[in-house]
């Protein structure tokens, strides 16, 4: 198991003992839904109460496991993200809050059951990915989270729901996004 797939399975394995809902969101949801990519940290959904949240940063080892428990409570109170490192390696996990609003919602209560780096996890379907993605790449101006989502319809065209991709990205205001993702797609390699 590489090493990205041991912090995953750790940080899924303490995420279920403290009963925290959770999925795997960002590049590697991209990369399982579209086209593989090198990424150097793990992002993860988390909508904890903040019991659970200060269980799980019990949880965790001081000399293998380093967060801030100070970022994790202000994470929790602005909805917001904070790290965790591992400190033998530099690997970083992202912890993000849940927003709270509609999609948010919507998006944690789809996700799928999956295997992901030899550990049994849950992650973003793909039309959330695709969504998530194009909210980043229009709050961030980034090329690099389009053609995360090319890679995705690419893949999944044919398994993707169109109706509720146009729902979202009608709601959430991303249509010129989109637009763009679609051309990268359609481009040939």
């Amino acid at each position: 198991m590489s090493a990205q797939g041991q912090l995953l399975g750790r940080i899924i394995s303490l995420l279920d003992d403290v009963a925290i809902p959770h999925m795997v969101v960002g590049s590697l949801a991209s990369s399982f839904h579209g086209e593989p990519r090198q990424t150097r940290d793990i992002d993860i959904v988390i909508d904890p109460e903040p019991d659970a949240l200060s269980r799980l940063l019990e949880l965790l080892p001081p000399d293998q496991l380093y967060a801030d428990a100070a970022a994790a409570a202000e994470a929790l109170e602005r909805r917001t993200s904070f790290n965790v490192i591992e400190i033998d390696t530099g690997w970083k996990l992202d912890l993000i809050m849940r927003r709270d609003r509609p999609f948010s919602h919507e998006e944690l209560g789809r996700r799928i059951s999956v295997r992901l780096l030899d550990t049994d996890t849950h992650i973003a379907t793909a039309e959330d990915t695709i969504v998530a993605k194009l909210e980043w790449a229009t709050e961030g101006q980034s090329e690099r989270h389009l053609r995360d989502v090319a890679a995705i319809i690419d893949t999944q065209a044919a398994n993707l729901d169109q109706a509720y991709l146009d729902r979202w990205i009608r709601a959430l205001d991303l249509q010129p996004a989109w637009d763009r993702a679609r051309q990268l797609a359609a481009r040939p390699t």
